[in-house]
């Protein structure tokens, strides 16, 4: 019946067998981990006899497992149930009947749930996630005790209505469960279901079935993140650094003690101390506290970090006969501590921070005889003694457990120890022992004896003194292992020869015989509770009064030994005790004690202090004296001041004068930082991020719910500007319009942000960026948190921005802000460590790496405050404080430490108001420091003519205490007259600001705001207010304070804060910009820090960053001489001298606002020093004697009083300085605040190890995570942000409780979300200010991405010339009329502005008008063209970086298109001009290879299909597109699905060999033509050439293949197109004629696709009989003559459509660099044909920096050639030492002629009506010479040369045609100069015989040229020679 109970266990064999499976897992070097069951509990209720007779185990408890805790690594129970009925439904979380039973099903349906029965969740294994829904009888479950459950089972099912199950068994098959074991009800009826307030059906608390919630839950992980131990769920430490009431802590093995409130008991414990309120009966917790135990069972993946443990253990049966060595194994592995790490480090808590990989659960029994805790022990002891649990057994405690607790954090230590050689083995050592029982107990004592008495033991010391006597006594081993961190701590004193169990307790005697009785040493005969007897009893006897610790070991049972330390110091126990309550606990206990009235005791002790009588009455005395008759010397002058000053006029005040605010340079650089890494994530490869689909940029920010951290952040935006910038609104905006885009986390955040995330679908073409500011607040699951119901603002972080539709929305970006980034950089973070941005910090020699005119002051400033010994700390604490605070803690001991340090703190202030208001009695019952405070908090205002004053911040976390704080110093400020003074205010996270009307008139006269509605909302809105700011709440959330704050009270912050990330953020607080030093100082500081620290570079993305590790935030720099200019930047405090007597203590009463001025050895060193400087001159006097006048008060406050270093009474001798009284404000503008912290914080802050690195910088980094392993190396101090990130990546995992925890499977990085980022940087430094400037940035880079620059240039050579008599007189033909075309004389004038600056051509058609071109036109081409930005529009060409969904089938990301799928083929013809056989490849992707045509057998490629020129399909491009590129693969503008409008085309792109890996990797959807290997360094002609013969020779084969087909060869389509790799876009332009003649008309222009360009040319009537045509270049100033007439026939460029057919025997130029596009256009022409170009189409290029020309560069081939090589140079003598360039000789011969062709030819510079005669080619001879262009070929259109003499003569390669005859007909002026250019010398000889040269020409030998190439390049000869 799934009820039975086995038989009982004997207490001897079970103890052997726990033992040997313990010693069995130590010393197992097996990988598959094996836990051992340690789940053995006895009844609470059982008798005495039996706890001494034996144990009695139910067989249900012991086999109980957790969730998912299935063996795998061993045979299951031989258990199967009977098969289903045939036909029945199967189906996982459904029954048999087919309902569904899934509570996410059925949570909102209406069940029946029959009198007596309750609802609960059943776990079914196949379905982990899910819970099952049922109705089972109350009488078969558990009371709130865990008992009075009838055995047996009587349930109904919920889903089809059957009812009667009275077997579990037949019950859980009917359910589908799927079991392998045997039923049982304890193992799947985990919870009971409740209704929650919308009625739905939701988990409730936890069954408590008895035992199980002691129980260690083994899990079992995938077989590839390892086994894992299954972990217990409570409040306890976790809690208390959790941040949120209530947070749920984890307890892995071993649990909390039963101390806290929400608490589970550690799982092998017997019943500890209770809380008050919660009482525990001898092991069994109240019923709600069982309930949520049982309901916090969790799994965790384990970690990476380290490899996995193995451990043996019993089997679930136990047998007589099983070994530890049985093949038995389950699951394990790492265990992670709930409890919290050490609250304080050195005098802090003692806390778990590492529980790490447990080798074992080991049990922690309960056994023998209970112990009995003596009545009124916290009365007597007067503080509750913890008990640290150790080795072995724990007897069971009795009787007022209510005064102690017990905890498990030792035996955890203990644990963690053990698993260190294990880490070793498995990184490559070999077999090594851990370290013993009776060592770690030794060393223990060692560590417990070393410790003074304000300190208090940690348990992370502990682990690593374990850690390095280990490394010590295994040093061969340890060398092995490449991980094996250094360790700091010192050498820990141990014998060489193992410690035995007999020599054990002797050692430890003698080792705490020399502390003074600090460590008492306890032996134990019989057992440990013997040894607990005595102790209780020696505590009562009073006779432990001086002892801290006391060691209780029992070592005489075989070789074990069992033991206890117990902490009785009352100052440890206390804080202790204390620090494992978690922060809901803490604040219930405190209201607890405020509500029951328990502080008029310790008010009735304040008064009975004060021999004046109580100081309420000396209150009521003051107000009835002062009433009705205050004088103006006891007003405060700054009161009179200020109200006169807003009737009289404006007052004179230095900080009067508003910063201009603007963006700093390393604000700039972060959002530029960030904008980079957007882009990153968009071109990747995972394409994450379509940044060129967005045209807009939205944003919403979410922030805390704190109503000043909204208010702020509201301003931050307003003032930015941003809403204009990113068009978001169009004038400025209200602040209500604002709001919308900031979201306070509160309740009504769901709604705010569901219209968020509905507005981003509405608008897929809009980038949202959200951002998360102060990242680090609220990390709670939503999903794992228990309060979620009860508290909806708990989790919402994660409920919210976790959302699926956040992960998934493709336009939204997630921006994660924090200064405390380490709760988000674990194992499971959704964010990559790529995309982590931390703020640049100075580098080490004091000079940042973007100037500020400001300096920071953060941490580490504030702690290198502390090291000097000349300088006033900023950093201090209260000796009389902690002194009075530590005397009452023992006089009250049942209230918590936190309500005596406020009230306490409290009456210092009552005291030191009443002592500055004339009651000088009063000062004796207050401190030094809280006097200094509220002097200089009454005096300030005194100091300004506008009343300016400070802010005193008194940080009181727990909200009932701030507000009896704030009560309190009301009255005490009322009674004392001083409501006009200054202002308190209650500062509340969840309340606005409340500000008298007397300071808000005050306030609005300093800001000088007009609006009388007006109320500040922000602290930085109290700028100026003498104020004392108490500040309340947990946690700050990012509330920034302003310049004014002088004093930062953190007297009082509790302990539970003190995790790494809690801490900074407390001392964040106080962070500060400085006005930075004047130039000595600068340079003082500069020599001071010796340290290249700053100097280490960093391999991550973050080149700027130089933080030297965590001193950025909690490291203080490396101590340095004490009289260093970096020790002495804030000597001068121009407080009260006091601080400067006791920098870290408390002294006597000096005058206030005194500068503390050096005397002694150090004083020449101080007159270098530079003082700060103010808003008034400071004149530095000697001064022989103190004052002796009456002077009163507040003229003493300005002098500087020196004080001696040495001592804190040493007299005050040396220089005074007078000083005028400053403005407070003006001073903390150059002055940070001062820190006043607890005694225990101070000494861990300030504390650091060997090896200089703060210890506070090791705590655990966030209350949210937990160590992977004790076995890690320690933070460097050295280390940047990026290696801090990579370190807690590897060595945190997030708890259970850690919104992270379920992200993913351990080291899968499929895990990180793409569009995540997070932004990490001190606080205070200005992170809302660079987010900000990013989103502006990202907009314009948005806005940039939509636009593009392409040229606008007009036509050129448009005026120079006289008007052609012809036109083209039909303006709206579509087409030309081919005989009207006829007759347009071709323009030889060249009008694209790239020409600008090549040579004119002359022509007979055009003549020259009467200004000389000479003066139009510049001799230097203009330093850079003009473009224009233009938005992209749907029918742009885009390069690599475009991505959206229409075209991804384009680029082949359709998974049906493969990434390498596409075929090589070879494609080979031959051209009797080059002498051999051309062979080409093309590279075909299988998507386009119907664009071919391939040989059947054999797959051979033969041709590319033409269409037929009577086709006439809208849907396709004829013409095929040839690209030809090069060095542009990433910015080519080869996409042209949009541009084609989805048409079908065919598009090559024609790429160099060595450039074809490169373009096939980013355009693997694209057929290329790859050039043969020797057209490598080919210009652009041989691209144009072999284009041109592989479509003609293709024409061919087309023609032959479609004739066999009965079709014509005429009626094959032609033309190709030849495309510039630019063309971004086409125009149309409409014209509308109208008036007389047809001649008037108007134009409008507008955007269309290639596709319409192209099908619009490609219809045109008789288009065959056209050879070229082209389209006009773009121009945003186009003229009317431009457009008026509708085709030209000139030169056509850039983009044309060329008839391979009419121009077969016209022929590219191969060798041609440039202009080969102006000599082709010309070669057409005068073969008869015609050049057509569309004037109405416009083509826009592409402004590109890149690739095309610019990959060409002349260099020397000298490699050690540092001179910049000249075009003069590019042409030498033969046979000379002239220095040869590594470039091709026809580039040089271009770039010569283009620069110097006035060398060659000089007459025709400038000489535009002598041009010079260039004979079948155009060459550019730059723009101040012109050309006139004649063909030799029979047959051909050239001018008419017979009236033109010309200025010189161009022979380039000239062929067979050029004859003698020929060049005779034309005419040249004596003198005019020959240029023949030839291959090689014999050519230039022949040429010059050939065309008998010489009959006219005069040549001699030095007129001989080459281009400078080697012999092996090939140069090429120039001759040049003179006309006779």
């Amino acid at each position: 019946m799934g009820n039975s109970y086995a038989g009982q266990l004997q207490s001897a064999r079970f103890e052997e067998v726990l033992h040997s499976s313990i010693e069995a897992s130590l010393r197992s070097s097996s990988l598959v981990p094996r836990p051992i069951f340690s789940q053995l509990y006895l009844e609470a209720e059982q008798q005495l006899s039996s706890l001494e007779g034996g144990s009695r185990v139910d067989n249900e408890e012991e086999e109980e497992e957790g969730e998912g805790g299935l063996d795998t690594n061993g045979p299951p129970n031989p258990y199967q149930l009977a098969p289903p009925p045939e036909g029945c439904c199967t189906m996982d979380g459904f029954c048999q009947a087919g309902k569904d039973l899934r509570l996410m099903s059925v949570c909102n349906e209406p069940l029946e749930v029959p009198a007596g029965f309750l609802l609960v969740g059943v776990k079914s294994p196949s379905l982990p996630d899910q819970l099952l829904v049922c109705a089972v009888d109350k009488r078969f479950l558990p009371d709130d005790s865990g008992h009075n459950a009838l055995l047996g089972f009587s349930g109904n099912c919920v889903g089809c209505g059957r009812t009667g199950f009275c077997y579990f068994t037949e019950f859980s098959s009917h359910i589908n469960l799927k079991l392998s074991t045997q039923p049982k009800k304890q193992k799947h009826l985990k919870c009971y279901l409740v209704r929650d307030a919308q009625g739905a059906l939701t988990q409730g608390p936890a069954i408590c079935w008895k035992g199980a919630e002691f129980r260690n839950r083994q899990a079992s992980a995938s077989a590839n993140s390892g086994p894992v131990l299954p972990l217990l769920e409570g409040s306890g430490p976790l809690a208390a650094f959790s941040g949120e009431p209530g947070a749920p802590g984890l307890n892995l093995g071993i649990q909390m003690s039963a101390q806290q409130a929400g608490p589970t008991l550690a799982s092998d414990q017997p019943p500890m101390a209770a809380a008050p309120g919660s009482r525990v009966f001898n092991g069994r917790d109240s019923p709600k506290h069982q309930q949520l135990a049982q309901s916090s069972l969790v799994m965790l993946a384990r970690p990476s970090a380290l490899g996995i443990l193995s451990n043996s253990g019993p089997p679930k049966k136990r047998h007589k006969g099983w070994s530890p060595e049985s093949p038995w194994a389950g699951d394990a592995g790492y265990v992670q501590g709930i409890v919290s790490r050490a609250k304080y480090e050195g005098a802090g808590v003692a806390q778990a921070g590492t529980v790490g990989p447990a080798s074992v659960a080991f049990p922690v029994m309960g056994s023998g005889e209970p112990v009995s805790v003596p009545d009124n022990l916290l009365k007597i002891c007067k503080a509750k003694p913890v008990i640290f649990k150790g080795h072995g057994n724990f007897p069971y405690l009795c009787g007022n457990l209510s005064d102690v607790v017990v905890s498990p954090l030792l035996h955890t230590c203990y644990q963690n120890s053990q698993s260190i050689s294990r880490a070793y083995e498995q990184c490559g050592s070999s077999a090594v022992q851990p370290i013993s029982e009776e060592m770690q107990l030794l060393l223990t004592v060692y560590y417990l004896v070393q410790l003074a008495a304000d300190q208090v033991p940690l348990m992370e010391e502990l682990e690593q003194i374990f850690l390095r006597s280990w490394r010590q006594s295994h040093l061969a081993e340890v060398r092995q292992c490449p991980q094996a961190p250094p360790q700091p701590y010192p050498a820990v004193p141990g014998p060489a020869a193992p410690v035995t169990s007999a020599q054990l307790p002797w050692l430890a005697g003698l080792a705490a015989s020399s502390c003074n009785h600090s460590v008492h040493v306890i032996e134990c005969a019989s057992s440990l509770a013997e040894g607990l007897a005595e102790m209780f009893r020696l505590l009562v006897e009073g006779k432990l009064a001086k002892t801290n610790y006391v060691v209780i070991i029992h070592a005489c049972r075989n070789a074990a030994i069992d033991s206890c330390i117990a902490v009785t110091g009352k100052y440890q126990a206390r804080i202790l005790s204390e620090s494992l309550l978690s922060p809901s606990e803490y604040q219930r206990k405190v209201h607890c004690e405020l509500a029951t009235g328990r502080l008029d005791s310790l008010g009735a002790f304040f008064s009975a202090l004060c021999p004046e009588g109580d100081i309420d009455v000396l209150l009521d005395k003051f107000h009835q004296e002062t009433q009705g008759h205050i004088s103006s010397s006891v007003t405060s002058p700054s009161v009179t001041n200020a109200v006169g000053l807003e009737v009289g006029g404006i007052p004179t005040c230095a900080t009067d004068r508003q910063e201009p605010r603007g963006v700093r340079p390393s604000q700039l650089a972060v959002a530029q930082k960030l904008l980079s890494h957007v882009c990153s994530v968009a071109d990747s490869s995972t394409r994450n991020l379509d940044l060129g689909s967005f045209g807009k940029v939205d944003f919403l920010v979410c922030v805390p719910p704190s109503e000043v951290t909204f208010q702020q952040t509201v301003a931050h935006v307003w003032r930015s500007g941003v809403l204009q910038e990113l068009g978001l609104e169009q004038e400025p905006a209200t602040r209500q319009r604002v709001e919308r885009h900031v979201l306070k986390m509160d309740a009504e955040a769901p709604a705010t942000f569901t219209a968020f995330l509905q507005r981003s679908r509405r608008s897929p073409h809009t980038l949202f960026v959200l951002v998360h500011d102060h990242a680090h607040w609220d990390l709670v699951s939503a999903v794992r948190n228990l309060y979620s119901q009860s508290d909806p603002c708990v989790g919402l972080v994660d409920r919210l921005l976790n959302c699926r539709e956040v992960k998934e929305a493709p336009n939204i970006v997630t921006l994660h802000v924090t200064s405390f980034p380490y709760a988000l950089q674990t194992q499971h973070t959704l964010i990559s460590p790529y995309n982590e941005i931390h703020w640049p910090v100075p580098s080490g020699d004091g000079a940042g790496l973007y100037p500020e005119s400001k300096k920071y002051f953060g941490l580490s400033e504030f702690i290198e405050s502390t090291l000097s010994g000349h300088s006033l700390p900023l950093l201090r604490y209260d000796s009389s404080f902690e002194g009075m605070v530590t005397a009452l803690g023992k006089r009250f001991p049942h209230l918590h430490s936190a309500v005596i340090r406020t009230l306490v703190l409290v009456q210092h202030y009552a005291a030191a108001l009443m002592a500055a208001r004339g009651l000088p009695q009063m000062k004796n019952h207050t401190s030094v420091e809280t006097l200094e405070i509220t002097r200089n908090l009454l005096s300030a205002p005194k100091q300004c003519p506008c009343g300016h004053g400070l802010m005193v911040l008194l940080r009181v976390p727990c909200s009932p205490l701030a507000a009896v704080a704030y009560e309190r110093l009301a009255h005490v400020r009322a009674r004392l007259a001083l409501e006009e003074d200054f202002e308190i205010i209650l500062g509340d996270p969840t309340a606005g600001i409340t500000v008298g009307k007397h300071f808000v008139k005050r306030l609005k006269s300093w800001q000088k705001i007009e609006d009388a509605e007006w109320r500040p909302q922000t602290y930085l809105e109290l700028e100026g207010l003498p104020c004392i700011l108490i500040f309340s709440g947990m946690d700050p959330h990012g509330e920034s304070l302003p310049r004014s704050l002088r004093y930062c009270d953190l007297r009082l912050i509790s302990a539970s804060c003190l995790a790494r990330s809690a801490l900074e953020q407390e001392l964040g607080l106080a962070a500060y910009f400085v006005s930075s030093e004047d130039p000595a100082e600068q340079a003082a500081r500069s020599e001071a820090s010796g340290s290249g620290d700053g100097e280490k570079p960093s391999g991550s993305d973050n080149e700027d960053e130089e933080e030297a590790g965590p001193e950025a935030s909690l490291e203080a720099a490396s101590p340095s001489e004490p009289g260093s200019p970096a020790r002495r930047e804030w000597s001068c405090s121009h407080d009260s001298a006091s601080s400067s007597l006791s920098s870290r203590g408390s002294g006597s009463v000096l005058c206030s606002e005194a500068s503390a001025q050096h005397s002694g050895p150090v004083q020449g060193e101080l007159t270098r020093a530079s003082p700060p400087c103010g808003s008034m001159e400071e004149a530095r006097v000697p001064v022989e004697k103190p004052r002796s006048d009456g002077a009163p008060r507040a003229g003493q406050q300005s002098l500087q009083v020196p004080s001696s270093s040495s001592s804190p009474g040493a007299s005050c001798t040396g220089t005074l300085v007078l000083q005028a009284p400053q403005c407070s404000l003006a001073k903390a503008c150059r002055q940070p605040p001062i820190i006043f912290l607890p005694k225990l914080v101070y000494d861990m802050v300030t504390a650091t190890d060997s090896s200089g690195l703060p210890k506070a910088a090791s705590l655990l980094p966030s209350p949210s995570v937990m160590w992977t392993s004790s076995f890690r190396p320690l933070l460097n101090k050295t280390m940047t942000s990026t290696e801090q990130s990579l370190y807690y990546r590897q060595w945190t995992v997030p708890r259970p409780s850690h919104m992270d925890y379920g992200n993913r499977a351990e080291g899968c990085v499929d895990g990180f979300h793409p569009r995540r980022l997070l932004l990490s940087g001190p606080p205070q430094i200005g992170k809302t200010g660079a987010y900000l400037q990013f989103l502006s940035n990202l907009s314009r880079m948005l806005l940039r991405l939509t636009e593009v620059d392409v040229y606008d240039e007009e036509e050129i050579n448009t005026g120079l010339w006289e008007e052609p008599e012809w036109h083209y007189t039909q303006l709206n033909d579509p087409w030309p009329d081919l005989e009207l075309f006829r007759k347009i004389p071709f323009d030889y004038i060249i009008h694209d502005p790239k020409y600008e600056d090549a040579s004119l051509i002359c022509s007979h058609h055009q003549g020259v008008k009467s200004e000389d071109r000479g003066t139009q036109r510049t001799a230097e081409p203009p330093v850079r063209r003009r473009t224009a930005r233009i938005r992209l529009s749907k029918y742009a060409a885009h390069n690599t970086y475009h991505h959206c969904g229409q075209c991804q089938h384009y680029l082949g990301s359709q998974p049906r298109y493969q990434l390498c799928e596409s075929t090589l083929h070879a494609f080979a013809f031959s051209y009797s001009m080059l002498g051999e056989e051309i062979q080409l490849h093309f590279i075909i992707p299988k998507s386009k290879e119907h664009h071919f045509v391939f040989s059947q057998p054999g797959g051979q490629l033969e041709s590319m299909r033409l269409p037929l020129v009577t086709d006439t399909s809208q849907e396709c491009i004829k013409s095929p597109t040839f690209t030809p590129t090069t060095g542009r693969h990433e910015h080519g503008l080869f996409n042209l699905y949009h541009a084609m409008d989805g048409a079908s085309h065919l598009h090559v792109l024609v790429v160099k060999e060595y450039e074809m890996a490169i373009y096939k990797k980013y355009w693997p959807n694209h057929i290329m033509l790859v050039l043969p290997s020797i057209f490598n360094s080919a210009g652009v002609g041989a691209a144009h050439f072999l284009i041109k013969e592989l479509s003609y020779h293709n024409l061919e084969l087309e023609r032959s293949r479609q004739e066999e087909l009965g079709i014509q060869p005429q009626d094959i389509w032609p033309f190709i197109v030849i495309a510039d790799d630019s063309c971004v876009m086409w125009n149309v332009v409409d014209v509308d004629c109208s008036g007389e003649h047809g001649r008037e008309f108007s134009w409008s222009e507008r955007n269309v696709s290639l596709k319409h360009v192209l099908q619009h040319i490609e219809a045109a009537p008789n288009i065959t009989h056209y050879a070229l045509l082209g389209l006009h270049k773009w121009g945003g100033r186009a003229r009317a003559c431009e457009v008026r007439e509708p085709f030209s026939r000139c030169h056509v460029h850039d983009f044309v459509l060329l008839n391979v057919d009419l121009t077969q025997n016209v022929q590219y130029n191969r060798n041609r660099f440039t202009c080969d596009d102006v000599d082709f256009n010309l070669r057409v022409h005068s073969a008869g044909l015609l050049v057509c170009r569309f004037n109405r189409f416009r083509v826009m290029k592409k402004q590109m920096a890149v690739g095309g020309r610019r990959a060409f560069h002349i260099t020397s081939k000298v490699s050690d050639s540092s001179a910049a090589v000249v075009p003069a140079q590019y042409i030498c003598a033969p046979d000379s030492k002239h220095t040869f360039l590594a470039a091709p000789a026809q580039l040089l011969l271009e770039k010569f002629l283009q620069h110097h062709s006035h060398r060659i030819f000089p007459l025709s510079l400038k000489n535009h009506g002598h041009p010079v005669l260039s004979v079948d080619c155009y060459l550019n001879l730059g723009p101040q010479v012109s050309v006139c262009y004649v063909s030799s070929r029979p047959h051909s259109v050239n001018i008419s040369c017979s009236d033109l003499t010309f200025s010189g003569l161009l022979l380039y390669l000239c062929d067979s045609f050029v004859g003698p005859g020929f060049l005779k007909q034309f005419h040249f002026l004596k003198g005019a100069t020959l240029c023949v250019i030839c291959q090689d010398r014999n050519s230039l000889r022949q040429t010059v015989v050939r065309l008998e040269l010489e009959d006219e020409w005069q040549f001699r030998l030095r007129d001989e040229f080459q281009t400078a190439n080697a012999r092996e390049d090939r140069p090429l000869f120039l001759l040049t020679g003179r006309h006779i």
